[in-house]
């Protein structure tokens, strides 16, 4: 297995160095972003599952694995042909299916995992989203435009109308995980609130004693819901049938083994990823009911749907099968 670490914000596709823009079958270029919500890639990666899938088909495969923060440079490079398979929020994906139909045809390939994130303030007098004031400011990944603000939209509209779904987007400020978590927990600062991914929001809320949820993804979407996604175009999809079917097929094994070897798949996170959190709090997140590190889809047609209603989205979806490749369809999906 061959693994090239990209660290990018805003990575130029030109940086992208794999061998040749378009990859033949038995070969495949994946990036993942970074955190533990991508532990299934990590399970993929660290066993070489998708090595052993190809050679059950007699396929060598040849795997290479980017590291990339950020769905910006993710799309670029996969609509350049630099890379083959791509991980980010559901809402960027849709924004990509979106966009590409009847040209790339970008679709799904699998769902990572069904992860909560909570937005989080320090600010005793914010309870609910009615209490922000244009003195608040909620820091996120990538404000307007990604999964925690796509999400804020949804909800926004639904508290005060549709026409003020961008409520919040004016207070909301572009800013990694940790840099917002550190903030949140010193506090003292204009970031008094964060839309948080775990590990991150275990962290703040053990680490300051005013910081508190307001509203989680799960409650806006009614329920446990896929957090992120892997997506391809229609192109590597068709022109690599066994090479897409072993990577399938590794993902599938990996969450089965994860829910079976929690331990296990708790220090393969911390190994692959060379992370610094502590064995105990990875545990924890890894055993947390509210996690669930599945290939189905859940709850993604609630942002195809809503995003559309709010003109983010051009198409409208029939069903959450409108964009995902067929292979998902085995797995049950929402």
């Amino acid at each position: 297995m061959r693994i090239h670490k990209l660290f990018a914000a805003g990575l130029a596709v030109g940086s992208l160095l794999f061998t040749g823009l378009a990859q033949a079958e038995g070969r495949i270029s994946i990036a993942q972003q970074f955190g533990i919500g991508y532990l299934i890639l990590d399970v993929v990666r660290d066993q070489e599952l998708i090595e052993k899938h190809g050679r059950q088909q007699g396929l060598d495969i040849k795997v290479d694995w980017a590291s990339i923060s950020g769905a910006t440079a993710m799309n670029e490079a996969l609509l350049a042909g630099a890379l083959d398979v791509v991980s980010a929020g559901v809402p960027p994906m849709l924004t990509m299916w979106d966009r590409t139909r009847g040209r790339q045809n970008v679709k799904a390939v699998a769902a990572l995992g069904s992860l909560p994130n909570y937005l989080l303030s320090n600010n005793p007098a914010v309870k609910t989203l009615k209490d922000f004031s244009d003195k608040d400011r909620i820091a996120v990944p990538a404000a307007g435009v990604g999964f925690q603000s796509r999400t804020l939209q949804i909800e926004t509209a639904r508290v005060f109308g549709k026409d003020d779904f961008k409520r919040f987007d004016k207070i909301s400020v572009s800013l990694p995980h940790p840099d917002a978590t550190t903030a949140l927990i010193a506090g003292g600062s204009e970031i008094n609130a964060h839309f948080s991914s775990a590990p991150f929001y275990y962290q703040a809320l053990a680490g300051n004693k005013d910081v508190h949820k307001v509203i989680s993804s799960y409650d806006i979407l009614g329920g446990p819901a896929t957090f992120n996604v892997l997506y391809t175009t229609q192109k590597f999809h068709d022109e690599n049938p066994k090479t897409y079917k072993a990577f399938y097929a590794a993902l599938v094994e990996a969450a089965q083994f994860i829910k079976a070897n929690k331990d296990k798949a708790a220090e393969t996170f911390i190994r692959v990823q060379k992370s610094k959190l502590s064995p105990e709090l990875v545990r924890k997140i890894v055993e947390d009911p509210e996690n669930d590190f599945t290939v189905s889809p859940h709850r993604t047609f609630v942002y195809a749907d809503e995003l559309h209603k709010l003109g983010v989205l051009k198409n409208k979806a029939a069903s959450w099968k409108d964009y995902f490749f067929e292979e998902a369809y085995a797995q049950p999906g929402s």
